[in-house]
């Protein structure tokens, strides 16, 4: 065990992810009903706090490609950002992309992807020495698209201009539906959230750089630790933040905390809105997992090493399209056939690299690998396959899996992917079974398991580990539903499934694997009895 890591923390965040185990006889503990009258209100607001509205007109701002990302230079100094850049920079990663109607039914959707429509990920903007924004921190409200001002800031050290990005989670907007399992949920939805804002912001030239900020601190720094302005609402808790950059420094350590400047408030405005009036249910599990991890020290985890050549191109739509184009499958054909080259393409920028969006924006050795269940993708038997996402864990997994997989290269496939051939066989009713018997695993092209370093990770990093690994998970989830949406195709997350039969279909003997996600890829089913509108025609704009 590592110092100044408490074992029963470890230890309560192993329990609450056995318990909160979908298998084949019993699913996790969920509500027996959804009690629809108190379903939350998907947006937070701070009532009485002053707001700046932004605009939505982005004509003179870059269009680029999804190829160009890594290579395009930023228009603008953060200094000089106004707020046509940070509108550009929300929209486009944590705003809202449609509404859906049927019927006397209306809901909307957002450029960032979430378990259920349900959207516990909140997002916070702390400025500093800016000419189009006071100093303070300011809650993004996605369905007025504005800035609500929370608190007026100042530091006692004259600062550089900077903009810092933080997310928080309602956990209650997801445990309304799934219960005890929502947790999962809610830091899958963070996962999505960093690599939206990555590609946001990497489309104005920029890039995040992590802040080894501690829950306790980010608390304080964003108010949720205020109690008077949370007294009749659901609780809030803090996440992580970002520093936005033009370039990264590749020379800078970033786990320097006495490197950051961290403004102090002097006055805040504002009172939470109250998302639900008396539910039906309550789940105090998600809260006993919260607080203790409020406590520990940031997570700090191994840099990315590895030398990856560059990712073959995509079609190359801008980005913005493809953001806001981007939906979750509700059904597929299961009739097409993925070509070849676009499958190993999709996969391809899902190996890490430091010098690619997303990953840019999260430098880390990656601690997550894919068991793929392929079923039609052209010039590939059907079979079970795997994805090491580095060179080095492929020895690893091989001593972890079972023993009687072949572990057959594929020829065809470009030589720096380590995909390999498990077993050559029918994997549909596998697929479809495994993910709570849901269609959309089985009749897409393919659909994958993401197994994370488990007990690696715990033990090096400690309990914030955990959550932390759902992250990388949702990441790439969300480079895989870009990536699909750049090739024509669709993609949707899948949170359920029977977790120890996934291990027990992988060989998977103890807790040294694990899945936390399954993904899945295919041609979409329209359904032509969703009328789409556009994002912001409720304002007028």
């Amino acid at each position: 065990m590592i110092a100044n890591h408490s074992t029963s923390t470890l230890e309560l965040v192993r329990a609450y992810h056995e318990r909160t185990k979908h298998h084949f006889d019993r699913y996790a503990s969920g509500p027996d009903f959804l009690d629809w009258e108190q379903q939350p209100n998907p947006f937070r607001q701070f009532e009485s706090a002053p707001q700046i509205k932004l605009p939505l007109e982005f004509e003179k701002l870059p269009e680029p490609g999804l190829n160009s990302l890594s290579k395009l230079q930023p228009q603008l100094a953060i200094k000089d950002w106004g707020l046509t850049e940070i509108s550009s920079l929300l929209r486009f990663s944590m705003g809202l992309a449609a509404w859906k109607v049927y019927g006397p039914d209306r809901w909307s959707l957002r450029c960032n992807p979430s378990s259920g429509n349900l959207h516990p990920t909140e997002t916070y903007l702390l400025v500093s020495g800016l000419k189009s924004l006071k100093d303070g921190v300011y809650h993004y409200a996605p369905y007025p698209h504005a800035l609500e001002l929370r608190g007026e800031t100042g530091s006692a050290v004259q600062s550089q201009p900077q903009i810092l990005l933080a997310f928080s989670s309602i956990a209650w907007r997801e445990a309304w539906k799934y219960g005890e399992r929502a947790y999962r949920y809610v830091q899958l939805d963070i996962g999505h959230a960093i690599g939206a804002l990555a590609y946001s912001a990497a489309a104005l030239g920029c890039c995040l750089q992590r802040l080894p900020v501690s829950r306790g601190e980010l608390a304080k720094l964003l108010g949720l630790d205020r109690q008077e302005d949370f007294k009749d609402a659901e609780d809030e808790y803090p996440d992580l933040i970002f520093r936005l950059q033009e370039q990264p420094d590749p020379t800078a350590d970033s786990s320097r905390a006495d490197e950051i400047e961290l403004p102090t408030t002097s006055q805040w405005h504002g009172n939470a809105n109250r998302l639900s009036q008396q539910p039906s249910h309550h789940w105090p599990l998600i809260d006993e997992l919260e607080q203790p991890l409020m406590a520990c020290p940031p997570c700090r985890q191994a840099p990315l090493e590895e030398s990856i050549p560059a990712p073959a191109s995509v079609p190359d739509q801008p980005i913005h399209q493809i953001i806001l184009q981007r939906r979750s499958a509700q059904a597929f054909n299961g009739k097409s056939i993925l070509q070849q080259s676009h499958f190993y393409q999709i996969l391809d920028h899902c190996l890490p690299r430091a010098i690619e969006q997303p990953w840019k924006s999260w430098p880390y050795q990656p601690r997550i690998h894919l068991l793929l269940f392929v079923h039609r993708v052209e010039g590939l038997s059907p079979g079970l396959y795997l994805l090491p996402r580095s060179q080095q864990a492929l020895p690893w997994l091989k001593q972890n899996l079972d023993e009687d997989f072949s572990w057959q290269a594929i020829e065809a496939c470009p030589a720096h992917i380590p995909l390999h051939q498990l077993v050559s066989t029918e994997v549909k009713k596998a697929a479809r079974a495994l993910s709570c018997h849901q269609d959309i695993a089985a009749s897409s092209f393919f659909s994958l398991g993401m197994l994370a370093e488990f007990d690696t990770a715990l033990q090096a990093s400690g309990p914030l580990a955990y959550p932390e690994l759902f992250w990388e998970a949702g990441l790439i989830g969300q480079v895989l539903y870009l990536q699909a949406e750049a090739h024509g195709v669709r993609g949707t997350g899948i949170g359920c499934f029977f977790d120890d039969a996934v291990h027990q279909i992988a060989g998977v003997k103890d807790s040294g694997l694990q899945s936390l996600y399954h993904f899945t890829v295919g041609e979409a089913k329209p359904d032509n009895r969703l009328q789409t509108l556009p994002a912001y025609r409720h304002l007028g704009r």
